[in-house]
Formats: structure tokens, C-alpha cells, sequence
């Protein structure tokens, strides 16, 4: 099954979803294996480290320091990989109200972390920025 590109229906499908938890974001150098109690939602490689998105508590529990305490949310409809403005619409909505967001793609949806004390409203926002273009 392919994925929505039509950014009408993704606006007006996209039935975000407030996760448990609290997720964090950690980095461990790249050549450092990635500790046993440690179960990533996301891991992420660039040249300083690996990027590890994972819930907080494994992170204190493993000692590792985190930075960005953060609700996930995620938008439910399915969306292409190759769909324009879709996130583009999100996190502009997202910034005016000024909440910071960091947006992750997978293949199936796409998925927001947003700081812990912001995410009851990023979900109204989500919710009520787009009504008009629910009909």
C-alpha cells in the first residue's frame, strides 16, 4: 500500500496520536555499542555520535545524560515518504504557537517529539489548526 500524497487528505486524515511516556534524546559515540538495557525507539548516525531517542527512564536507569524531554505524537494517517508540505504545514502550525517540535519520518507515519509541558496543546493545536480544511 502506498502512502497519501495529496496534502488536503493528510491534513485532513492525519488523527495525531499522543503516546505514554516520555522519551529523550541521547548521543553515545559512534564506535560505542549501544548498552544492553537500552531498547531505541530511534537511533540516528552522524559523525559526532549516535543519536538514541529513547524513554527516559532507560535513560537515567543506564546512566546515559539526555537533553529534550518530549511527548510523541504521532500523526496516523499514512503518509508517502515523497509527500510535500505535509510536515511543512505541521511544524509551521506548531511554531506559531511556539512550540518546538523534532520530526522524525518513518516509512509508515510520520511522528513529533514535543517538549513534555507543550504537548496538551500541540495535540489541540493539531486537532483545531486544520478544521477548515476538515470540512
Amino acid at each position: 500500500m502506498t502512502g497519501e500524497r495529496d496534502l488536503d487528505a493528510l491534513l485532513s486524515n492525519m488523527k495525531p496520536e499522543l503516546l505514554d511516556g516520555i522519551f529523550v534524546f541521547c548521543t553515545v559515540a559512534t564506535s560505542a555499542s549501544i548498552p544492553a538495557t537500552i531498547n531505541p525507539l530511534l537511533t540516528f548516525r552522524e559523525r559526532e555520535g549516535t543519536t538514541l531517542v529513547v524513554p527516559h527512564e532507560q535513560a537515567e536507569a543506564a546512566g546515559l545524560r539526555y537533553a529534550f524531554p518530549s511527548r510523541l505524537i504521532t500523526l496516523t494517517v499514512h503518509s508517502a515518504l515523497d509527500a510535500v508540505g505535509f510536515l511543512a504545514a505541521i511544524t509551521a502550525r506548531l511554531a506559531e504557537a511556539g512550540i518546538s517540535v523534532n520530526a522524525v519520518s518513518a516509512f509508515h507515519h510520520d511522528h513529533l517529539f514535543v517538549p513534555v509541558d507543550r504537548a496538551d496543546e500541540a495535540m489541540a493545536l493539531l486537532h483545531d489548526g486544520f478544521r477548515l480544511k476538515q470540512g
